[in-house]
């Protein structure tokens, strides 16, 4: 990778991160970390606003946005094939956010790699068996918010047998097995950690109030506890 090419992926990178380390960068592009010193400098002589948080690493000041990029048709081709991915195994809601930034690259595409894509969308299809789970629903966008915002929310939960019951959670992640997604949450009425399936959320509502446990078990602890063998 040229100096160049380098640069503007370490700029990529520090927009995609609220915090980068001077070792992540020099990982990242297997560099020396006194090479990154000398990138950063040349990024802030050009005018980019970085900035430095100790132990936490570098960031872009808030509000600094690159132009529009390109992208190669590689790149285009790749989430084209997402979208048939995300179109079966996520749900409504991010299906119809995946397709809206989709459509925000195909418009910064040239005329001819349009054309092309258009060709390979007619090109290429999904199909699963009459057996596989039902995605009709549309929740996984409102609790990816609450998981980052930390929000108490309250569903109301269909158990097997359809019993219905309100619950207050505390939602640490969402964990896709078994062919459905759960819902990883600390539960106020059991007292302890429950594993809800997303597709038997009826209704979901934003508490807008902060999680009250003072601290949660890391998903990654959690998914050990998991019937399912990873």
């Amino acid at each position: 990778m040229n100096r160049i090419d380098r640069l503007f992926g370490i700029l990529l990178l520090l927009q995609t991160k609220k915090y980068v380390s001077a070792d992540k960068i020099a990982d990242q592009f297997q560099i020396s970390t006194r090479t990154v010193y000398r990138d950063i400098k040349a990024l802030l002589e050009q005018g980019v606003p970085i900035s430095f948080e100790q132990t936490k690493g570098y960031y872009i000041i808030q509000g600094y946005f690159l132009p529009p990029v390109s992208f190669s048709s590689d790149e285009a081709n790749a989430l084209l094939i997402m979208e048939r991915l995300v179109s079966r195994f996520a749900d409504r809601s991010i299906f119809a956010n995946y397709t809206s930034a989709l459509n925000k690259v195909k418009a910064v595409l040239k005329h001819s790699q349009k054309e092309k894509l258009e060709l390979l969308n007619e090109s290429i299809k999904f199909q699963l068996g009459h057996d596989f789970p039902n995605d009709d629903f549309d929740h996984l966008s409102d609790l990816q918010n609450a998981i980052s915002c930390k929000n108490i929310i309250e569903l109301d939960y269909l158990d097997m047998n359809n019993k219905s019951s309100k619950r207050e959670v505390e939602a640490i992640g969402l964990v896709f097995y078994a062919y459905n997604w759960h819902l990883i949450a600390w539960c106020h009425l059991r007292n302890e950690y429950r594993d809800f399936r997303v597709s038997r959320i009826a209704k979901i509502r934003n508490l807008e109030i902060s999680f009250r446990k003072p601290s949660h078990m890391a998903l990654n602890e959690y998914m050990k506890l998991l019937p399912v063998d990873y």
